[in-house]
């Protein structure tokens, strides 16, 4: 079982991820479109960004479930950890839309994923996009140290092209948190199934492709999947 403090650091970096992702998306709607697509999906990339460096020694800043179960899957996080760490990923992307509620109360979806065209299309992307992001995860974050220092940069990048991407088409959640918190707090609950259901899928199916090209590494328990390499790091000569 995690600790309290690691719990803690979850729920900070689900919150500040929900609160800024969706937030940028909220002032874009409530501000004739001045964010734009391009602005949310660095938004969204760069708060990855931030918060993988802040709580990375911390937690791993999984700050989404998905990623977690995908760590499970890969035995680099152990089982016993994912409950308490998708509750505490739950209660940060609720309370984040519970306060962007009350900055913005007219808004009507809190920026909630919704399928744009059929929500086949939309499970299919987001299972894709969702695999994507959870093999990177895998191979950026287990290997070479020189890779670690600069995985939150890689992360990040990946949720900005994702977001570019399927953001029009489903709007890109990739993270059954950050879609149950603006969902839940909206009252937009028709299509939730998708985003609850397709991430995780997406997950074993990115675990699935690590597997193809490296042979599966059990890390600690006690280490921290997204955190950035020791700076005492030896030198290449």
């Amino acid at each position: 079982m995690p600790g309290r403090k690691p719990l803690v650091a979850e729920f900070l970096g689900t919150f500040t991820l929900v609160f800024a992702g969706t937030g940028s998306a909220i002032v874009n709607d409530t501000n004739n479109g001045v964010v734009t697509l391009v602005g949310i999906a660095l938004a969204f990339g760069l708060i990855v960004l931030s918060m993988i460096y802040a709580i990375g020694d911390v937690s791993g800043a999984h700050i989404n479930p998905a990623v977690s179960f995908g760590l499970c899957l890969a035995k680099r996080f152990p089982w016993s950890s994912l409950a308490p760490y998708v509750i505490a990923q739950c209660l940060g992307a609720l309370a984040a839309s519970a306060a962007l509620h009350w900055f913005f109360p007219a808004h009507e979806t809190l920026g909630a994923t919704l399928p744009s065209g059929s929500p086949q299309q939309s499970f299919a992307i987001e299972v894709i996009l969702t695999a994507f992001l959870v093999f990177v995860v895998l191979n950026v974050t287990q290997g070479g140290r020189d890779r670690g220092i600069t995985a939150g940069v890689v992360i990040g990048a990946v949720i900005t092209w994702e977001v570019l991407l399927g953001g029009p088409v489903s709007g890109a959640s990739m993270n059954p948190a950050r879609s149950l918190g603006p969902a839940v707090v909206s009252g937009k609950l028709e299509h939730l199934w998708i985003y609850l259901t397709a991430t995780f899928a997406g997950a074993a199916l990115g675990v699935a492709a690590c597997h193809l090209i490296r042979s599966p590494e059990t890390a600690p328990a006690a280490a921290a999947p997204s955190a950035p390499a020791p700076k005492n790091r030896p030198r290449r000569r």
